[in-house]
C-alpha cells in the first residue's frame, strides 16, 4: 500500500525551514516594493497632482503593490533561498543535518512544501484578486497618467458569431456606441438562407438583457430554395451574440480578467475566427507558468547554496540573481515570439519552465549529497 505524505511526519526542523522560507520571501518582497513605491511615486509625482492622497493610496497603490509583487514572485523566491540557505551553509548547519543521516532529497521536502504554498497563492492571486485590482489601478492610471484608454472605435469587423452566422461591420463607434453598415450573414452548409442589412445598428447598454441591439433603416431577406421573402423597416429591437468587448481590445484589458473569464473569451474569439487574441493567450498560460516555476527555482537555489564556498552569500546571491533575471529574460524575449506569431502562447510561456527545470535537474545531481 503507498504510503501517503502526512504533515504530522513534519518535525521540527522542517519547520524551522518553513519558517525561515517564508520569512524571508515576505521580507524581501515587502523590502523591494517599499522600493519600488518610493521610486514610482517620485518618477509620477507630476502626474498625479491631481489625484488626491486618498485616491493615489487607495485606488492606486493598493492596487500596485499586489501586481507588483506577483509579477517578480519568481525572482523573489530565488532571493529568498540563495539567501538563507547560504547562511545555512555558512553556519554549518546543513552539514549538521547531513550528519544525523538527513539526505538532500528529504532536506527538500519542507522547501517544496513552501514553494507549492507560495505557488498557490500566486496562482490564485493572479487568477481571481489581482485582476480586480488591475482594473481599478489601469483607470486610475487611464485618468490621471495619459495610459492610453479604451479604444474609441475600429473598422472592417467580421466575425463569426455563431455557427453558421457570419457578422460584418463596416466601423463602429464606441463612444456612441454605434456600428455603421452592419450585415448578418445566416448559412446552412454553404447555402445562404438569411441576408440582414441595416444602416446603423446601436449597442444598446440600458437594456438588461445581454447582446441587445437596435438595427436602424434595416432590411432582411430570407431565401428558401427559389423562393425570397423581404421584410424592412426603420428600426428593429433584436438580439445578436455579440457585444463590443467581442472586437474593441484595450491596452491591458487582458490583465483586468480573471482566469475562467479568460479561458471563456479566449474560446470564443477562436469560435469567431478572431486572430488578434496573442496578449490574452500569453497572459491566461503566463499566470500558470509563473506559479509552476517556484518549484524550479526552488531546486536550483537549494542545489547552488547548499555547499559552503570560499565566496560566501555574495558569490551564491550574485549567481541566483544572474539566473532570476535570466528566466525573466527568457520569459520576455519568449513572449515576444507569441505575439508576432513565431510560436504558440503555450509555448513561449513554458519554454522557459522547460529549460530552466533542466537546469535544476543538472544543479540537483551536482548538489552535495
Amino acid at each position: 500500500m503507498k504510503r501517503r505524505f502526512d504533515i504530522r511526519f513534519l518535525t521540527k526542523l522542517d519547520w524551522y525551514i518553513i519558517r525561515k522560507f517564508l520569512g524571508t520571501y515576505f521580507f524581501s518582497i515587502a523590502l523591494i516594493i517599499t522600493i519600488a513605491v518610493v521610486f514610482d511615486f517620485n518618477e509620477k509625482i507630476d502626474k498625479l497632482k491631481d489625484a488626491s492622497a486618498a485616491e493615489i493610496a487607495f485606488r492606486y497603490y493598493l492596487n500596485f503593490i499586489p501586481y507588483f509583487a506577483n509579477l517578480f514572485s519568481p525572482l523573489f523566491v530565488f532571493i529568498a533561498v540563495i539567501y538563507f540557505t547560504s547562511k545555512l551553509a555558512e553556519n554549518s548547519e546543513i552539514i549538521a543535518m547531513f550528519s544525523t543521516g538527513m539526505s538532500f532529497k528529504r532536506m527538500m521536502i519542507p522547501y517544496m512544501i513552501s514553494a507549492a504554498l507560495i505557488a498557490g497563492l500566486t496562482l490564485s492571486l493572479g487568477s481571481s484578486i489581482i485582476p480586480k485590482a488591475n482594473a481599478k489601478r489601469i483607470s486610475f492610471e487611464t485618468q490621471y497618467m495619459n495610459r492610453k484608454p479604451r479604444a474609441n472605435g475600429t473598422s472592417n469587423i467580421q466575425l463569426e458569431i455563431d455557427e453558421g452566422v457570419i457578422a460584418y461591420m463596416d466601423r463602429y463607434e464606441d463612444y456612441n456606441k454605434v456600428g455603421y453598415r452592419f450585415s448578418l450573414d445566416r448559412f446552412e452548409g454553404k447555402q445562404l438562407i438569411s441576408h440582414m442589412t441595416a444602416r446603423t445598428i446601436t449597442y444598446d447598454t440600458l437594456n438588461a438583457e445581454r447582446y441587445h441591439w437596435i438595427a436602424k433603416n434595416y432590411m432582411i431577406r430570407d431565401l428558401s430554395g427559389d423562393m425570397e421573402t423581404i421584410s424592412q423597416g426603420t428600426e428593429l429591437d433584436t438580439v445578436i451574440h455579440f457585444e463590443p468587448a467581442d472586437f474593441l481590445i484595450t491596452y491591458g484589458q487582458e490583465e483586468t480578467m480573471t482566469s475562467p473569464e479568460l479561458k471563456e473569451y479566449i474560446q470564443r474569439q477562436k469560435n469567431r475566427g478572431f486572430g488578434n487574441i496573442q496578449d490574452f493567450e500569453i497572459e491566461y498560460h503566463k499566470r500558470y507558468a509563473m506559479s509552476f516555476a517556484s518549484f524550479i527555482l526552488t531546486i536550483i537555489g537549494v542545489s547552488l547554496s547548499s555547499r559552503k564556498r570560499k565566496g560566501g552569500m555574495g558569490l551564491h546571491l550574485g549567481i541566483g540573481i544572474g539566473l532570476s533575471f535570466a528566466y525573466i529574460m527568457f520569459q520576455t524575449l519568449a513572449s515576444s515570439f507569441a505575439v508576432s506569431g513565431v510560436m504558440s502562447a503555450f509555448w513561449a510561456e513554458w519554454s522557459p519552465n522547460i529549460i530552466f527545470f533542466f537546469i535544476a535537474l543538472f544543479l540537483y545531481i551536482k548538489a552535495p549529497k
